[in-house]
């Protein structure tokens, strides 16, 4: 458990895996909370380029669908699509 104090935000952790790491500027870095309600919106705070289609996301070690609203000190990660053979 975080401990915070009252009035205190806790920034949302972004960071980005496999291929989208290589193409990040930074592949870990922070969102203000206050600016963000949903993993979408972390992703668009997070970097300039538009989400990829069929992007994987979570939020806190749990998968996530773009629409899932985020809270004050969640970690958001983004992965590219997992494809095989």
């Amino acid at each position: 458990m975080v401990s915070r104090t009252l009035g205190t935000r806790m920034p949302i952790k972004v960071k980005f895996f496999a291929s989208l790491r290589e193409q990040m500027s930074n592949p870990a870095t922070e969102v203000d909370s206050n600016a963000v309600k949903t993993v979408a919106d972390v992703w668009e705070k997070a970097t300039p380029k538009p989400m990829p289609p069929h992007v994987l996301c979570s939020v806190n070690l749990e998968h996530a669908e773009p629409s899932q609203a985020v809270n004050d000190g969640d970690e958001v990660a983004f992965f590219p699509p997992i494809t095989g053979g």
